[in-house]
């Protein structure tokens, strides 16, 4: 791990305090309130959604030590069970059709692969499950989107690997998945989505 990566894991928080508080905690909120059943959390970072989960088993992958570290105090806090584990979204360490919930939040922006990653979703979630995720897009405009692209490259090597131009739903429904709710925030750059897998 690189030592900017170190440092940004480090901060992350209190980097992204004054977003949450003014802007996505109620969309978070209301997002994980769709939740049922086995959750698996993908990339959980610093545990920020651990607190905010009702009536279900929430199981966490994060690749990040230092961020895993750092979430232990909000498993703590959390009303349901939470187990935290080493891991990447593009390898997921379970069998197929095992979770009746994947989430993950400003995650797909990050993993290096974010096909293989939304495939990989696919796999373990059950036939009819859902997926919650909030994430921040491309936008479909001819001045900010190729802007997105070419901000894209010095993002990545600031914010330790976060692109600026992902096309989230594109890649959804690319991979069969069936989008039920969409939220946008700011325009559209952050969005909100609720899909589902279709069942056998």
């Amino acid at each position: 791990m690189s030592a900017n990566s170190r440092w940004f894991h480090r901060r992350y928080d209190r980097l992204m305090e004054p977003l949450e508080r003014r802007s996505f905690l109620p969309l978070r909120t209301a997002l994980l309130a769709r939740a049922q059943g086995d959750v698996l959390e993908i990339g959980s970072g610093t545990g920020i959604n651990f607190p905010l989960y009702r009536n279900v088993r929430v199981t966490a992958i994060e690749p990040s030590a230092a961020m895993r570290e750092q979430a232990e105090a909000r498993i703590r806090q959390s009303a349901v069970p939470v187990t935290i584990l080493p891991g990447t979204a593009e390898r997921l360490p379970f069998g197929a059709d095992a979770f009746d919930t994947i989430v993950g939040t400003l995650v797909l922006c990050t993993v290096p692969d974010a096909v293989q990653a939304v495939r990989e979703m696919k796999r373990v979630c059950r036939p009819g499950g859902r997926l919650l995720l909030f994430e921040h897009v491309r936008l479909e405009h001819p001045v900010w989107g190729p802007l997105q692209d070419a901000l894209t490259p010095a993002w990545k090597r600031l914010c330790d690997g976060c692109h600026l131009n992902r096309d989230t739903m594109r890649l959804l429904r690319s991979e069969g998945f069936e989008i039920m709710k969409l939220q946008s925030l700011w325009g559209d750059i952050f969005i909100a989505v609720e899909a589902v897998k279709p069942a056998d």
